[in-house]
């Protein structure tokens, strides 16, 4: 339910009744991951979405109903070649949906808040229910922090709390969202094996749903060109932090990248190795001159980030990998530099030569060739979201 946390934390603030309805497993091809979230107020206001519309309708029934009767409900939505067009997933795949009941005095509604709330200030954590074992624990929530600390309950025992806890962390620390089946006996089969020495789980088991929040990727652009700014409003649009670096102060300027996160006036060479990266972080090489890329391509090459891409034509290209030998670089480093950037779209103008860029940056996230659909024979959906996915 992250996914809508600025809405659902406007709605607790308001004392707002509610149901949402949550993506916990998908298995074949469907729109939406594990995670996707749609939720329903008193008052028939919906925000989110589950599907992409194909079993919207439906899911607003449940929520509805949930409000009603006060009972959470885990519904599965499939294909159907009877009624494709009706309830269903027109695309052929299998979609799991918990469908939770907010009311005005529910013992969730504080764990639900504080979850939320970090969501909205970037902070890390997950938030952990039962989607399926005894019904007493349906409904409840336990919010995970980083630092293995957490708050709420499910409903069952402190050392289901404590071993959900773990669980929980581990798919956090990866960033991950999925589920976890603790079977009876209290043994942990995710990441983080835990043993229930007092026999506290479930006798017939218990599966955990598990949604992590982590702070937004990175995009640094370094170049203030025209590009950029075309480049900074693609990079927000995907849900990146970005920053555009330069080390001309006229011309990285707030005027300038109004949309950007942050501008930094430095050498790019000199600003990178002291700011903080991570396997999901995106840089965007766009000064197009040998006096601030090659230093800089020399940094970012040796960093474990998920992308490193520099403008420029074939002839600058071949020019900046001759000087990054001259500087050292290694074959291993050059082979993950994405030298011209963007996928080959035909581009002009500044917008169109941004959205061939982020479209090689989400073609590399998401193992995507740059075909097009018409003339590929692979699935649309191929990321194995039946498993636990990325958040």
């Amino acid at each position: 339910m992250f996914d809508i946390a600025g809405e659902l934390h406007r709605w607790l603030a308001e004392g707002r009744e509610f149901a949402v309805a949550t993506v916990v497993a998908v298995s074949g091809s469907a729109p939406r991951g594990p995670g996707a979230a749609l939720a329903v107020d008193s008052g028939g206001t919906v925000v989110g979405s589950v599907s992409g519309g194909c079993v919207e309708g439906a899911v607003y029934e449940l929520c509805a109903q949930a409000i009603e009767d006060g009972v959470t409900r885990v519904e599965r939505f499939g294909y159907s070649d009877e009624d494709a067009f009706a309830v269903g997933l027109t695309c052929g795949g299998v979609i799991d949906i918990m469908v939770t009941p907010v009311p005005a005095r529910a013992p969730v509604r504080p764990v639900l808040r504080a979850a939320l709330s970090a969501a909205a200030r970037g902070e890390p954590g997950a938030l952990v229910r039962a989607v399926a074992g005894p019904p007493e624990l349906l409904g409840g929530a336990l919010l995970v922090r980083p630092d293995g600390s957490y708050e709420g309950g499910l409903g069952g025992t402190a050392e289901l709390d404590r071993t959900a806890a773990g669980e929980a962390g581990a798919l956090l620390d990866a960033g991950r969202t999925g589920t976890v089946v603790l079977p009876a006996g209290g043994a942990g089969r995710g990441p983080a094996r835990t043993e229930s020495g007092d026999g506290s789980a479930c006798p017939g088991g218990v599966t955990l749903f598990v949604e992590s929040s982590q702070p937004p990727p990175r995009m640094i652009v370094f170049g203030a060109i025209d590009f950029a700014a075309a480049l900074v409003r693609a990079g927000k649009f995907l849900g990146y932090h970005v920053t555009v670096c330069d080390a001309r102060p006229v011309f990285v300027t707030r005027a300038r990248f109004p949309e950007a996160d942050e501008i930094v006036a430095d050498w790019p060479h000199r600003y990178l190795p002291s700011t903080r990266t991570d396997a999901r972080t995106v840089l965007c090489v766009l000064t197009h001159d040998a006096k601030f890329d090659v230093p800089l391509l020399k940094v970012a090459l040796g960093l474990p980030v998920a992308f490193v891409g520099a403008l420029g034509s074939r002839r600058t290209h071949a020019d900046r990998e001759r000087r990054l030998r001259e500087a050292g670089v290694g074959e291993r480093e050059l082979s993950r530099l994405r030298s011209p950037i963007g996928l080959d779209l035909g581009a002009r103008t500044p917008e169109e030569t941004a959205l061939s860029i982020a479209a090689e940056i989400v073609a590399s996230r998401r193992g995507g060739t740059g075909a097009p659909l018409t003339e590929s024979g692979t699935p649309i959906h191929r990321d194995g979201r039946n498993t636990p996915a990325a958040a």
